[in-house]
């Protein structure tokens, strides 16, 4: 199926059909398909909704660059849509930041969220990452004094071994789109979070800390951690049967 926003055709599915509503946010780069194991287990008890967002999977990446505020408001405008009653939200990572936009920033009255390894706080700068761009910067001045088929591999080589995996992967026309999310710093919003949040955190995560999640819960006044042993980035997978287990209690609401 297929939502329609500012010329983007967002894809998403539903799975099952009971009364209790689950809308599940993937990180930045995941599809639908990365909680494929959760939602054949889970569509017996919730109807599940699950999106693509532009740029991967079904979904096309629009003709402008995008903000988090952006991405925001589709989901939102979606979930408008869908008109659904008093749905759980759960975001991994890259949803994290849309969910705290969505409740912290916009505070739309979602009443239960669930953020899992979520992004959204700026990692601080440490010294050397300070010197690395310095660095960089000025090896990239360096080559406007090369013949045109050198600085062009110059360029290449710097590109390649100073910008991140996920910088690197994406085509062109979503770089700009990227340095906008993660540049943004979320933080001030996590006080005005008046949903009941459930956070979920992998101990051993080197994407989104665990000091990130211990954050979070500090200053979400209504909100609860659960940090996993032995877990990354991904815990609903690495610890998947106890991440399962917390999160269907956090919706039966047996805590």
């Amino acid at each position: 199926m297929y939502f329609s926003y500012k010329g983007i055709e967002m894809y998403y599915e539903k799975h099952g059909n009971r009364k209790e509503n689950l809308v599940i946010l993937p990180g930045w780069g995941d599809t639908r398909d990365s909680f494929c194991r959760w939602i054949q287990i889970l569509e017996d008890y919730y109807t599940i909704y699950i999106v693509d967002y532009p740029g991967f999977s079904n979904t096309e990446f629009p003709p402008y660059d995008m903000t988090i505020y952006d991405y925001t408001s589709m989901i939102h405008e979606w979930l408008e849509f869908l008109n659904l009653d008093h749905p759980v939200l759960l975001g991994h990572s890259f949803g994290g930041r849309i969910l705290i936009t969505l409740t912290g920033y916009y505070q739309y009255p979602y009443k239960r969220i669930i953020l899992m390894n979520s992004a959204g706080i700026r990692p601080k700068r440490t010294i050397k990452s300070r010197l690395r761009t310095t660095l960089y910067k000025f090896l990239k001045k360096c080559t406007k004094i090369l013949p045109k088929k050198l600085k062009k591999k110059a360029l290449t080589y710097l590109f390649e071994h100073f910008s991140s995996a996920d910088y690197r992967t994406l085509p062109d026309k979503m770089k700009k789109t990227f340095q906008n999310i993660v540049g943004e710093d979320l933080s001030p919003y996590l006080e005005n979070i008046k949903a009941d949040t459930l956070l979920v955190w992998g101990k051993d995560d080197h994407v989104t800390p665990v000091e990130d999640g211990i954050h979070m819960n500090k200053k979400i006044k209504n909100s609860r951690i659960y940090i996993f042993d032995c877990a990354g980035h991904f815990v609903y997978l690495d610890r998947f049967q106890e991440v399962l287990d917390v999160v269907v209690k956090f919706i039966e609401k047996e805590e």
